[in-house]
């Protein structure tokens, strides 16, 4: 009998661990335990559809947020059954018919389906006229009646506005303002605070006691005071700009705090000091051995900070300080709740309000799962 005995790998071979974190580069790591989070995940995709649907907001809208109706009318359910209540397909929405009926609070003709005209539904289908992109002119939505009726999800307001459509176009604006107001305070933030925490000195502390300065303004009625004071006959745009200015020149302060700590703390690790004893630029050793490392904390902070944006935005706007029409936003749009009578007879119009929530869940739990996955403990 033999018995054969496998060597021993030589010296010139290499063991490859077989382990996920082998070669692995940090993003890969991150994105790795993010996926091990499901509210990182379920955040990381709400967020992804929330983007898809205010880039295609226009494909998916099923009516034209301008065209105006009758007023108020109750949201369609999409059936399975005919008016007999047997199963049917493909699934209908039935039009709406006034009734001899009145309301006994608001005194107008009761609303309801008229199931002898069903609506079919179909994906795809033409609709109104857009521009998808700006640029390529077409009439396809992603879901609507198969024979150009309207379709009112979500019911409409008192001008007869589908909401959904609205909603899904408001989320255009409500979204830019607070991408573009964190770009803004996350570029002027963190360079401040890098700029502030690496140099020291008096020149930190005078930095510090302006940013407490603007930390000290009560920020609600700054904003109502700065917006108030633009004329009713500005310009949209010069409207949309000034309030998003408003909003960056008073976020951009705890940024720089929370990056300033950071910097000082990395200023004293070894190999800054090792650039700076080789003669690197004070711009070298900022952009390209501090800034790295405070990136991490940079990015969670942008996840949990465009939610209060949002909110606020929804805030302003309904008390009319943040969109002026023709533009569309979810604040806007609930200006049409500040009357408890309206919301008790057209509960639908609080619609908007689960668009707000959405956004500010997802990105909540998207930052959390962030700030767990670049975590290095």
């Amino acid at each position: 009998m033999f018995a054969f005995i496998s060597a021993p790998p030589s010296s010139q071979e290499e063991v490859t661990p077989n382990t996920p974190e082998h070669n692995e580069s940090y993003t890969a790591l991150v994105w790795r335990r993010l996926k091990r989070s499901w509210t990182g995940m379920m955040g990381f995709i709400l967020v992804a559809l929330l983007i898809m649907m205010a880039v295609f907001a226009d494909f998916f809208a099923p009516m034209d947020p301008k065209a105006t109706n009758v007023g108020f009318a109750p949201p369609q359910m999409i059936s399975f059954h005919d008016k007999d209540g047997n199963l049917s397909f493909p699934p209908r929405v039935y039009a709406l018919a006034e009734s001899d009926e009145l309301d006994p609070i608001t005194f107008q003709p009761i609303v309801g389906p008229d199931y002898d005209n069903p609506h079919y539904l179909g994906f795809f289908v033409k609709g109104w006229d857009y521009k998808l992109f700006g640029i390529i002119p077409t009439d396809r939505h992603f879901l609507g009646t198969t024979d150009g009726e309207p379709v009112h999800l979500l019911g409409t307001d008192k001008f007869g506005r589908d909401v959904l459509s609205r909603a899904l176009i408001g989320s255009r604006i409500s979204l830019m303002i607070a991408l573009t107001v964190v770009a803004i305070v996350t570029i002027i933030g963190t360079s401040v605070g890098l700029i502030s925490g690496y140099f020291g000195g008096s020149f930190d502390v005078w930095i510090q006691r302006f940013v407490e300065l603007v930390l000290a303004f009560p920020q609600l009625p700054l904003y109502l005071a700065l917006t108030s004071l633009i004329p009713i006959t500005a310009p949209t745009n010069v409207f949309l700009g000034f309030v998003i200015i408003v909003m960056s020149a008073l976020g951009w302060a705890q940024m720089s705090r929370e990056v300033r700590g950071k910097t000082m703390a990395l200023a004293r690790i070894d190999y800054v000091r090792a650039a700076i004893a080789v003669g690197a630029t004070d711009r070298r050793i900022i952009f390209q051995h501090i800034l790295p490392n405070v990136m991490s904390h940079v990015i969670v902070a942008v996840t949990l900070h465009i939610p209060s944006v949002v909110l606020l935005e929804s805030f302003l706007g309904f008390l009319g300080f943040a969109v002026k029409p023709p533009l569309i936003s979810w604040g806007l749009m609930l200006q049409d709740t500040a009357n408890y009578s309206v919301i008790g007879s057209y509960p639908w119009i609080l619609s908007p309000v689960f668009f707000v929530l959405v956004t500010v869940f997802a990105f909540n739990a998207l930052g959390d799962g962030l700030r767990d996955a670049v975590d290095p403990y």
